[in-house]
């Protein structure tokens, strides 16, 4: 357990929280952590190596209540948690494993069809210097394949989908087809036709995010590929 500061500045005001560290990120990431399983010391406060308290009046002013788990689930909401680097280093060798099991899974070689081995796939990686984000797997994938393409022949298994979206639902789902979208033609009711492709391995995640936020209207055709 490592604890570290949560802090935000409100009303022009600082105020700081002692929390654990991993369950905070969870929470913020919205992991099912509650604010009791994260919070170390149940205090507010303005200075927080310096045991200085946040007057009540301030709390009042600045979060409209003097609840100190109100506050604590606010300030790691949408302030900032100070991380070390130790784990900063840790959450980067996770999403670089995820991105070679990702790879090794979804990807072949398309001179010889086979896939590539998870020990191929992280030389390549480390030999292209490729700067893994600490950002969703399918929001960075593309940019992958074209730098380790310059190491090994590379090609990620898709699938071709028409999508039919409602007028009503185009606005947010827009945001989950944008990556992935070939063509796109909308219709003269407002609604919105797209050709995507879609990595094999996120396929079902896909639909998920689609279904989700067009509440099942979305209509779905996978186009064979010759």
């Amino acid at each position: 357990m490592v604890q570290t500061t949560a802090r935000i500045k409100q009303s022009g005001k600082h105020f700081e929280i002692i929390v654990d560290l991993d369950k905070a990120m969870a929470f913020k990431r919205g992991e099912p952590v509650s604010v009791e399983d994260f919070l170390e010391i149940d205090r507010i406060f303005t200075d927080s190596k310096k045991g200085m308290a946040a007057p009540h009046s301030d709390l009042k002013e600045a979060f409209g209540t003097e609840d100190v788990l109100d506050i604590a689930e606010k300030i790691v909401r949408n302030g900032e948690i100070l991380v070390t680097q130790e784990y900063r280093d840790a959450e980067k060798e996770k999403k670089f494993k995820q991105i070679v099991d990702f790879l090794a899974t979804n990807s072949i070689d398309p001179q010889t069809g086979n896939p590539h081995s998870p020990e191929r796939i992280k030389n390549a990686l480390e030999q292209a210097h490729v700067n893994i984000k600490n950002v969703p797997i399918e929001n960075q994938i593309k940019e992958i394949v074209q730098e380790i393409s310059k190491i090994i022949p590379i090609k990620i298994e898709t699938k071709k989908v028409k999508v039919t979206i409602p007028a009503v639902h185009t606005g947010k789902a827009y945001g989950v087809i944008s990556q992935y979208k070939e063509e796109e033609n909308w219709l003269s009711d407002g609604s919105l036709e797209v050709i995507v492709k879609v990595p094999a391995g996120m396929i079902i995640d896909f639909y998920d995010k689609l279904n989700a936020i067009t509440h099942g209207s979305a209509l779905t055709e996978e186009i064979k590929e010759e």
